[in-house]
């Protein structure tokens, strides 16, 4: 198996570190791929791997958060001592508490808050400071991943912030400090695009894309909000845009991330007038509206399709070369036995990865 460059993140329920390495398996064997997009970036790890490897990237995503972490690794191009400079003057700062803290800090005996009291105060100063620098964008996209990473490392959530635990985690009583991400050299001809994914693959041809949709779950009982990434990192978004919007909900989320307002096409739970789940209806149509000479999708177990229907959805759209199953307990990749096999057939989670070739 490969060699994959280190790259960081967030803790993120879409995360594909752990797939990193199959991915690039898959990719290494294809012939004259230079652009690349990665269309649902998230966290941006695929993306930075892309980056490093020499791939022209363009990292796509609909997510300020995630535009802004794309923009920190594949954009930003001022020496990493400048960075540090910025780095070691917001840490500097000492807490004042603002709105974060009223909102989202919580003392040592407080329930239910995502960050003490202190990382709280922290947070209104030095965010406030940022602003106060008047840096360029992309510059101030790595303060920006800087300081979110800081505060994902002494939150106490189980990784998100649709809800908060009861206790306080271990992390949470350490204090904020900012660090220098794991920036590297650019290589490739690189673009952040955030928008929808339709209007991106309309506007643009690749070599390869890579898609990994934020597919629904199969858990008829699971309510749709719990995967919806607009309510996951509600607070991400309102720390970069810094607009102190209206909140609701006992997790303090954003207004604009309610379900009836923030929902993608992809991580919709109901059917059409046919029967067929209106999220793999998207499906079908953003794979038939790709420009690219090959489309590599990823897929997890717990989604709402099986994998038949998702061979027919890619053999529509051109010549499917490989399917590779990913056993995580086993930490190996190995190509599907048989066509006939349902992506949902046992309890165990698993990945999939649909390699094709765009007609």
């Amino acid at each position: 198996m490969m060699e994959i460059p280190k790259t960081e993140g967030i803790k993120y329920a879409g995360s594909k570190l752990k797939m990193l390495p199959y991915i690039f398996e898959l990719v290494n064997e294809l012939k004259d791929v230079d652009t690349v997009l990665d269309g649902f970036s998230g966290s941006t790890r695929v993306s930075q791997a892309f980056a490093q490897l020499g791939y022209s990237t363009t990292s796509n995503d609909i997510s300020v958060w995630s535009e802004v972490f794309a923009t920190c690794y594949l954009i930003s191009n001022q020496s990493n001592s400048y960075y540090q400079e910025l780095i070691d003057h917001l840490n500097n700062l000492t807490g004042i508490e603002g709105w974060y803290t009223e909102h989202y800090g919580g003392a040592e005996s407080d329930i239910k808050k995502p960050f003490q009291i202190k990382n709280a105060r922290k947070l209104d100063t030095i965010r406030d400071e940022i602003d106060n620098l008047k840096l360029n964008w992309e510059d101030k996209c790595v303060m920006l991943t800087s300081l979110i990473y800081a505060m994902d490392k002494v939150d106490s959530t189980l990784g998100h912030f649709a809800a908060y635990l009861s206790d306080w985690s271990p992390r949470s009583f350490n204090d904020l400090k900012l660090k220098l991400p794991l920036r590297f050299t650019l290589e490739g001809s690189n673009r952040v695009i955030r928008d929808d994914i339709f209007n991106t693959v309309a506007n643009n041809r690749f070599d390869l894309v890579y898609l990994d949709p934020p597919y629904g779950s199969n858990n008829e009982k699971m309510p749709p909000s719990r995967v919806r990434y607009a309510s996951y990192y509600h607070l991400w978004t309102t720390i970069i845009q810094h607009d102190k919007p209206a909140l609701f909900g006992k997790a303090n989320r954003r207004e604009d991330s309610r379900d009836d307002r923030s929902a993608s096409v992809f991580e919709e739970f109901r059917k059409n007038e046919t029967g067929d789940f209106l999220a793999m209806d998207a499906l079908r149509r953003l794979i038939e509206e790709t420009k690219a000479h090959y489309l590599l999708l990823s897929y997890s177990s717990g989604g709402r399709a099986t994998k038949q229907q998702l061979l027919e959805i890619l053999s529509g759209s051109g010549k499917l070369l490989d399917v590779k199953l990913i056993d995580y307990k086993k930490n190996v990749m190995s190509s599907m036995r048989t066509t006939k096999e349902w992506i949902n057939s046992d309890e165990r989670h698993h990945e999939y990865l649909f390699l094709m070739e765009k007609q």
